[in-house]
Formats: structure tokens, sequence, C-alpha cells
């Protein structure tokens, strides 16, 4: 994700306890609706082997660093010109008070293609994980840096029980080496430290050699272009989480295409 101070991280978990105080869908019905939606997930997991490299473009409107990224904000319009591009998948940011996303962007944008969509959000309880389950989304995102070891093993096996993947996100070496222990078997690193706001691929080649054989890697944040993908396609990894670069080129199938040639 992408904090603007270092205590960004500690406020918007602070505000996902709240939402969860103010949830008014309860537990049990979410359950049924996640158990529904079963029969309608896509394998986002193998979505990520399909090809190489693997794309997966992220659909927001605003970040807390950068302020707002794109005015006329169209989820479903983005996600058509994505799937055009050749992404194999698509991540939605569904925060409102920090990324001024929704679960309705997810809605709009995963009716509007055919590809598996990962809700990319702050998930720090049973009832996010149910929660996106009940609203369609393929994976959704488990952030080492706010979870413990148990957390992200029970949040990414009950995400599995009703069909969803879970992409572990890792930004140094000991996270990476919690996301293994936890028995992830897609771990990300993101190149924009949480804490500082630094900017690196450097940290995903210093890392991948962390990730065992057989664990899909995909390496996040600050990919501009073809040369950051094949440096980073050297360095072992199959996949690439790309956002900022795609909502602002003002051509999202051609910016995609340039990026993958």
């Amino acid at each position: 994700m992408t904090p603007a101070t270092p205590d960004i991280l500690a406020r918007i978990v602070s505000r996902k306890r709240e939402e969860l105080r103010e949830a008014s869908v309860p537990l049990p019905v979410l359950r049924e609706m996640a158990e529904a939606a079963r029969a309608n997930r896509r394998d986002f997991a193998a979505a990520l082997r399909s090809k190489r490299p693997a794309v997966i473009s992220e659909i927001k409107k605003a970040s807390p660093s950068k302020g707002v990224l794109v005015e006329d904000f169209r989820p479903a319009e983005l996600a058509v010109r994505y799937e055009q591009g050749g992404a194999v998948a698509l991540s939605v940011l569904t925060d409102r008070d920090f990324f001024q996303g929704s679960l309705a962007d997810l809605h709009a944008a995963r009716a509007a293609c055919s590809l598996p969509v990962i809700r990319k959000d702050f998930t720090v309880s049973e009832y996010h994980v149910v929660e996106a389950a009940a609203h369609g989304a393929d994976a959704i995102l488990l952030i080492v840096a706010i979870l413990d070891e148990a957390q992200l093993r029970d949040y990414r096996e009950l995400a599995a029980s009703f069909g969803l993947a879970a992409l572990v996100e890792a930004h140094d070496a000991a996270e990476v080496d919690l996301a293994v222990k936890s028995g992830a078997e897609i771990i990300g690193i993101n190149n924009r430290d949480l804490r500082t706001f630094h900017v690196s691929l450097d940290t995903s080649v210093e890392l991948a050699p962390r990730i065992p054989a057989g664990v899909t890697k995909v390496s996040e944040s600050g990919i501009f272009h073809a040369a950051d993908v094949r440096q980073l396609m050297a360095a072992g990894f199959d996949a690439f989480l790309v956002g900022e670069h795609l909502v602002k080129s003002g051509d999202a199938t051609r910016a995609l295409r340039e990026l993958v040639a």
C-alpha cells in the first residue's frame, strides 16, 4: 500500500478497527453471501501462473501520498482497458477514507471483465476476509506488517475455505520469512517502505532469494517501465502489481502493452 507519513499505516489500521465496530451486516449473513458467491469465483492464483510477465493492474482513485490520481474515475472502464492491454488480474482498492475506494468499485470492475480481482485493503479481522468473499472478490491482501503468523495463516485458510486466494505482502527479510513460515503460496514484495515512503526496486531484487521455489513471486510498487519488468523478471519474479503508472497514463491499454513489451 502507499502511506504518506511514518504513522499512516497505524492510522489506517486504527480506522479499520473503527469500521468493524460500525459494521451493519452480521457475520453470519456475510458467510451465507460468501458461500453463495463461491460458484462464480475466478482463479486468481492460476491467472498469475498463466503467463510471464503476469500483470495485476490496479484500480484506485487516490492515495494518501499523491491525493486524487484521476478525477474522472471509472472503475468499469479501467477494467476493460486493462483486460484489453493483457492484464491477468485486477487489484481494486476498497478503502474509503484513505484511498477513496469502495466495494462498489470492486463490483463494477469485476462485472465489466472476465479477470479475477483481488480486494486490496487492510485486512485485520475475520470479518474483512468473509466480507471480501461475500462481495465477489477472488483474492485478498494480507499485509505482514500488521498481522502475526497465526493471523496470516488463519485468514489465508479462511479465505481458501470460500475459494479465495491470498496475496501475502512483505517488505523486509523478517516479513518475508514470516510470510513463508505462515504457508503463503503467493508472496508480494512491496518496493515501497511503509515507514519511510522510500521506493526502490532493489527491495524486490534483494528479497527474492528468500522466497522458496514453487511460491508465486509478485513485485509491487515503483514499476513504470519495461526495463523495470525485465530487471525484476531476471531476479525471479513471475508477476507484477502496477497501479499509479497505469491509472494516470491516459491510455491504460497502451501503457500496459508497452510495459510488458
